[in-house]
């Protein structure tokens, strides 16, 4: 029998994974428009969308790169949003994730673009990440 917060194999999923369920259902615009051009399969790359990523959820992740896209939108820039962002990104790079933060706007404006740009920067860090071993 599996209990509540348990799935099949009996491990117990943190609360961010139940976060992300509702993250899923209430994307905004720019990140729907995103996630259509993403599941697309960019370069032959996976994406997931709102992946959890304890005690966070990232927007967007590729888990053959390690790259976490985030979707900002202008409350990014006001009040502690700066600072809380930077933390998250010191988290991300603690467990070897590379954050690429694409402005809402941007999205908005060219969604094909932003898609290229992501799908772009995901092959080149290949290339970058085999230059530093």
């Amino acid at each position: 029998m599996v209990n509540a917060g348990q799935n099949q194999r009996g491990n117990l999923r943190g609360p961010a994974v139940y976060r992300a369920r509702k993250l899923r259902r209430e994307m905004s615009l720019p990140e729907v428009l995103l996630w259509q051009q993403l599941k697309l399969r960019p370069h032959g790359l996976k994406f997931r969308k709102q992946h959890p990523v304890e005690p966070y959820i990232a927007d967007f992740y590729c888990p053959e790169k390690r790259l976490v896209i985030e979707v900002d939108g202008v409350a990014h820039d006001m009040g502690g949003n700066p600072a809380r962002d930077e933390r998250r990104n010191a988290f991300f790079a603690e467990r070897n994730l590379e954050v690429l933060r694409i402005a809402a706007k941007d999205i908005l404006k060219d969604v094909t673009a932003a898609a290229q740009t992501i799908a772009d920067y995901a092959e080149a860090k290949s290339t970058r990440d085999g230059e530093l071993q």
